[in-house]
Parts: structure tokens; sequence; C-alpha cells
């Protein structure tokens, strides 16, 4: 898979990235080791070479994971994007909302960027993931009990000490992304977007585009429900918060089943699923630098990595857009 530049920074990532947030389990019901560590050693096999990933994400797991998954492999051959700010140890920071550990336990999530955090958690990352650099090193959700200017201060020095090479931002408005940029270079904002979740086209994707930054999407199969797989009355299990998210309503269900027969045809002419038309449309849209797609298993990975073996024209992306255009949520 080709690399490109992301941003106006010197790392590069594929089109593709191994989203390592469902590996970790937290939010996700559960997942299984074994299968995490095949899943992201078959992506780096297949040319998906850029990996993202949290400290959140199963509290430490999902980092350790990847850092088993990459054993031997030099450093060099592959990206490393992770983040920072969501603390579930103490009650410092702005409280976000309660959550459970991987025991089920709860525990609240506070949004904590304090300058001795960042550094905290960057020396985590680097022991968890078992290297001596990131390369792209993002705040996960804005921390309203921290001045921004603090927060990228710390970001700035980590980058003079060579422990990140770019930094970026998640989840991010415009204004506190103008406020970042005073201190520190962004190279991307990592924000929601997907076929159906198009909001931020609005002022979020247009701003990237004018500051020279990329926009690393997550969720763009909508957390699974844009393969058509999940029916109306789809029951989940264990701690899976898609039981109360809105596009997993019945009424929403439905709806996206229709949206997705008026694109089957396309993803038939191309021997495609739905789920590679959904991400291969999602590449090509503008400012995209690499879409974040996650997988549990091999097969997973491997029918994402087949998502770029044949290319839409400018007819079907137009049609799988005015499609998008019509979807409304309930």
């Amino acid at each position: 898979m080709e690399l490109k530049q992301l941003g106006k920074s010197e790392i590069k990532v594929t089109p593709i990235a191994f989203g390592a947030w469902a590996i970790g389990g937290w939010m996700w019901g559960g997942a299984d080791e074994q299968d995490a560590i095949k899943a992201i050693q078959k992506a780096y096999e297949l040319g998906i070479t850029t990996i993202d990933t949290a400290p959140v994400y199963g509290f430490g797991k999902s980092e350790n994971l990847v850092a088993e998954a990459m054993k031997g492999i030099p450093r060099e051959n592959y990206q490393i994007l992770t983040k920072y700010g969501l603390n579930w140890e103490s009650e410092d920071g702005h409280f976000r909302f309660m959550s459970e550990d991987n025991e089920g336990n709860p525990t609240p999530l506070h949004a904590w960027a304090s300058k001795e955090r960042v550094k905290k958690e960057c020396e985590d990352s680097l022991r968890r993931l078992k290297t001596d650099y990131l390369d792209l090193y993002q705040i996960h959700w804005p921390d309203p009990s921290t001045e921004i200017s603090e927060t990228m201060e710390a970001v700035a020095e980590l980058l003079e000490e060579g422990k990140i090479l770019a930094a970026g931002v998640c989840n991010y408005s415009v204004e506190q992304v103008e406020e970042a940029l005073k201190i520190v270079p962004l190279a991307s904002n990592q924000v929601p977007y997907s076929m159906i979740n198009r909001g931020n086209e609005e002022d979020v994707i247009p701003q990237a585009i004018e500051k020279g930054m990329e926009i690393l999407p997550y969720s763009p199969i909508q957390r699974g429900l844009l393969t058509g797989k999940i029916k109306p009355r789809h029951e989940f299990t264990g701690y899976d918060t898609r039981k109360g998210d809105k596009f997993f309503k019945d009424e929403n269900i439905q709806r996206v089943l229709v949206l997705l027969d008026k694109i089957r045809p396309i993803a038939e002419a191309h021997d495609a699923s739905l789920t590679q038309v959904v991400i291969n449309w999602t590449v090509q849209q503008p400012g995209i630098g690499s879409v974040l797609v996650g997988a549990r298993n091999e097969k997973q990975v491997i029918d994402n990595a087949a998502s770029l073996d044949f290319e839409l024209s400018e007819g079907e992306l137009n049609l799988i857009t005015k499609a998008s255009d019509e979807f409304e949520l309930v």
C-alpha cells in the first residue's frame, strides 16, 4: 500500500490504518487476544503498516497487544499513532462519563491533559509499545480543566526531545484547533466520519484542508452498522456501548439498510462487499489522510485490505454520495 504524507509532517501513513480500539475489548464486548495479534500481523503483511491505538483501549491492553504483534519487525517499517488525555486512574481532570474496566467494574473517565500528565502518559505509552518514539501523538478528547496552551507546550517539548515525530488532535473543534496551532504545528485531527455521519464536513474538514492538516476519520463503518449485517432488534452482549447508540435504534438500522440497498449494485459490479465500497468511498473524500478501520481477526483484515483493490468511477462515487445525502437519522 502506497504511503502518503500526513499533513505537513515528516511521517507517512497508509490510506487505511489498523484501528486498534476493538482489540482492546473496551466498549466492544470483549476481544480475543490471539485473534487480535494475528489480525495486526496480517494487516502488516498486507501492507497496512499504520496502527492507531490509545492507552484507554482496554486500559493499556491495546497498546500491549500492538507491541506483542510487532515484536521483531523493524520499527521504521510501521507507524504508531497513539493518544493521551483520558484518565481512568484517579479523579483528576474533567469528568467525561462512567465506564467499565476490563473486569466490568464501574470506572469513571476524566479528560486530563496537564503538562505533567501528558509527559507521564507519553512515557507509559512508549513502555507499553516497547518503542523509543511515537510517530503521531494525539490528544484523545478536549480537556476543559487545562488550558490548550499548557497541553500543547508539553507536546512541543516531546517533539523537541524526539519522543514523538508529529502532533495531532482528536475531536477538536475549529476553535480548539486554532488555539493549538498557536503553540505547535498539527498534522491531523481525528474525528468521527462515515457515510451516515458527515457533520464534520461543515467546518472541521474544510479547516483541516485550509491549514494543511489531514483528517483521520474513525468509525467509517459506523461501528459495524454499514456492513449491512446488523438488523433491527439486534442484541449486543457484554459491555458494548452500541446498545444505547442512536445509530443503532431499530428505525435507524432500517434506514441504513435502505441506503445500503441503493449502493449494493455498485458493490456487486466490483465483486466487492458493501463494507469495501464504504471504505473505498471514504478514502476518496476531500481532506482524508488515513481511514481508521478496526478488525478483530485476520478475515476482517483481509476484507478491509481488499477495499482498495478496485476503483470507483466518478459516476459511482457521485451515486454513493447522493444516496448518503438522502439518509436521515431519526
